[in-house]
């Protein structure tokens, strides 16, 4: 899949909160990335950063009034919404949040809005307890419903010197998010009316305040799982551990830290239709963390460590222990050799409908663009399992033929 951004024509609507200081650097990624940026300054972006600054970094027009002249065309609120891929509001402020939701058009940005028939992305930034005030959290859901897509906010410290969730997410992973959407910004909505759980990243078991036990996984194959089946019109929820990605666009995120918590969250987000389990959880974790430090000293023998078993999100996910079970349980197995033998046994081992292969040898795997798999999916009662073998793909290509197999089989299952 190409980057949605590259050749596509964004409209950036920037809005008054302090967090406009960072629109220039999200208007400047976007162009990097291939897009023809025009901005929309409202008056109150216009109190933090002025047209210059950002039609010197677009090359173009920045607009900021709805009676402007326009000799010859449209109304211009309807050109700039007829003429645009994308409309992304950062940062979107609580009054503006309110705004769309009510449909107010008394300015160029809400006119245009009201005339837009694309894919609109709000980045929001507010302070945590208007971002968590019921008025909001309404305007935020009735949004949603309609088909606008957040990007956060993320948690963190405030320019008004308080901490919580409301900080604008960073310009670059905006922009990353932004080029993770489908080339007609829709998706094939195949999946529509489907709910999905997906695990990615690695967890981290604590050993002590500054140490875990953890793996290399990126999370690059489970967040394009997530992606793939959200352009395809799924309702998904992705658990995450600890990872350095953006969240994937139309995509509700839950971040956690350990297997103990990577099981709560899953059992919270049941029921759901699908369950497709891409994180790499550590197998064990050590039994008494230190509260402390443990301080190495050359003269002391290093700390024995006493290590348990994780817990077993797959076997419970596919065992109905967790809750109502899916229609569909998928795990993954990386693996370092045998790999068909292993996947099978494991499939066996666990009771899932499927099991996703791959040889994680040297490296091979781990943080990288690219993956081969081998899928091994359950066959009826006294057949083998069923195995494909793909070429090496993408992680992005082997999340789209993961989820158009997916597809086939939430239809097979409703047929049997």
């Amino acid at each position: 899949m190409d980057a949605f951004l590259h050749g596509k024509r964004l409209l950036l609507i920037v809005t008054g909160g302090i967090a406009a200081i960072k629109s220039p650097e999200i208007a400047r990624r976007a162009r990097e990335a291939g897009a023809e940026v025009r901005c929309v300054l409202t008056e109150g972006g216009a109190q933090f950063i002025t047209p210059l600054a950002l039609e010197t970094l677009t090359g173009g027009a920045v607009f900021t009034n709805l009676w402007d002249s326009h000799p010859g065309r449209k109304p211009l609120h309807i050109d700039l919404a007829r003429e645009s891929d994308v409309i992304l509001i950062a940062p979107a402020t609580a009054h503006f949040l309110a705004k769309m939701a009510h449909g107010l058009a008394e300015d160029l940005a809400g006119s245009l809005l009201l005339a837009a028939e694309i894919p609109v992305v709000v980045a929001p930034a507010m302070n945590p307890v208007m971002w968590n005030h019921p008025a909001t959290r309404a305007n935020v859901a009735l949004l949603r419903e309609r088909g606008v897509t957040f990007l956060g906010p993320d948690t963190g410290a405030m320019a008004c010197h308080e901490e919580g969730p409301g900080r604008m997410m960073d310009p670059a992973a905006i922009v990353a998010a932004l080029a993770t959407l489908p080339n007609n910004g829709e998706g094939v909505q195949r999946l529509k009316g489907v709910r999905a759980l997906v695990t990615s990243g690695p967890t981290h078991e604590p050993l002590d305040p500054v140490r875990f036990l953890g793996n290399r996984s990126s999370g690059k194959q489970g967040h394009a799982i997530a992606a793939a089946l959200a352009q395809q019109g799924t309702e998904v929820i992705l658990v995450t551990g600890p990872t350095a990605l953006p969240d994937p666009i139309g995509v509700a995120v839950v971040r956690v830290q350990t297997a103990d918590e990577m099981l709560a969250a899953c059992c919270q987000a049941l029921p759901v239709d699908v369950a497709v389990c891409a994180a790499a959880v550590a197998d064990w974790r050590p039994e008494a963390p230190a509260s402390l430090k443990m301080k190495k000293d050359a003269s002391a023998t290093p700390p024995a460590l006493t290590l348990v078993p994780t817990p077993d999100i797959l076997a419970a996910l596919a065992s109905g222990r967790a809750g109502p079970r899916p229609r569909l349980v998928v795990g993954f197995a990386a693996e370092t050799g045998n790999l068909r033998a292993k996947a099978e046994a494991k499939l066996a081992a666990k009771g899932c409908d499927w099991l996703v292969a791959n040889d994680v040898s040297a490296g091979a795997v781990f943080g990288q663009d690219t993956n081969e798999i081998t899928l091994v999916r359950r066959a009826a009662p006294g057949l083998p399992p069923t195995v494909e073998t793909w070429p090496r793909l993408t992680k992005t290509e082997v999340a789209e033929r993961l989820a158009e197999r997916l597809r086939e089989g939430l239809e097979m299952s409703l047929l049997a």
